[in-house]
């Protein structure tokens, strides 16, 4: 059976932003503005992506 993933980019710059916020967004493995990542649908990964919401939007839920 095949993982679920789906693709995050980062549309905001993490500046500004307490340093939590930033180290969530390396720990997704985003490095630039506008980089595309795929990552497992796990539950550590949504919780990660839900802590920098305002800074990613979640462009397309493959399986």
């Amino acid at each position: 059976m095949a993982k679920k993933t789906f693709k995050i980019r980062q549309i905001k710059s993490g500046i500004g932003y307490p340093k939590d916020q930033n180290a969530t967004l390396r720990g997704l493995g985003i490095r630039r503005m506008h980089q595309v990542v795929e990552l497992e649908d796990t539950p550590s990964v949504r919780g990660m992506v839900k802590k920098v919401r305002h800074l990613v939007v979640v462009e397309a839920e493959a399986s």
